[in-house]
């Protein structure tokens, strides 16, 4: 994937400084910085972006054209469809009943409790320090405002925001909050696109 040094092979660059496991899978485009570290039978995608101290959890999976800025920590199972941005110090949880011991007051192993993940639909975002606890799934273009914390699932188009996380309205593919119109219909100012409402969900009329 990369030589020793940070030089970029095979269409793959990661900062000398990183650590990123050998079993790992990262493909073409994708460039991996200081300090970041990518967990063993990881996938990442083509022409991502891993922040300095992001951390990928085993086994997670990132789509192609993922971000993650800095200190974002995705834990495992946790999965990421194409495009999909996670921002400073973000955090995707994978514990339901966080406990260090046992009732017993022993220290846990993996033997002693099951993962839960994060799924998160393709173009989503999620703010800066906001917390995703799982078991949840983020929808399709989503947004995720800064600080908040989400702990039900979230529509496809949803702005997000407040703790715990409530949605205030849509968004579309540019990520500017749409315009409504009445009767159900909402517009773009950005790009023009139209989407219709219906009991809570929002589907998209015109792409952009």
């Amino acid at each position: 994937m990369t030589q020793a040094n940070g030089a970029p092979r095979d269409g793959v660059q990661i900062a000398a400084t990183a650590d990123v496991d050998e079993r790992a899978t990262i493909r073409t485009g994708t460039r991996v910085w200081h300090l970041a570290q990518i967990r063993e039978t990881a996938t990442v995608g083509r022409n991502c972006v891993i922040g300095r101290g992001a951390y990928v959890g085993p086994g997670v999976r990132l789509g192609d054209n993922v971000k993650l800025q800095n200190h974002a920590l995705v834990y495992e199972p946790a999965e990421l469809a194409d495009g999909v941005f996670v921002g400073p110090a973000a955090v995707l949880t994978n514990d339901e009943y966080p406990r260090a011991v046992t009732p017993q007051g022993r220290l846990k192993n993996s033997d002693d409790w099951s993962p839960v993940g994060v799924v998160v639909g393709e173009g989503a975002a999620i703010g800066a320090r906001a917390v995703c606890v799982a078991p949840v799934t983020i929808g399709r273009w989503a947004l995720i405002a800064a600080g908040a914390v989400v702990t039900r699932d979230v529509p496809d188009f949803a702005l997000m925001v407040g703790v715990p996380a409530r949605r205030v309205g849509w968004v579309g593919r540019a990520g500017e909050p749409l315009v409504a119109k009445g009767d159900g219909r909402w517009v773009c100012p950005h790009t023009g696109a139209g989407y219709h409402e219906d009991q809570g969900r929002l589907t998209e009329l015109t792409p952009a």
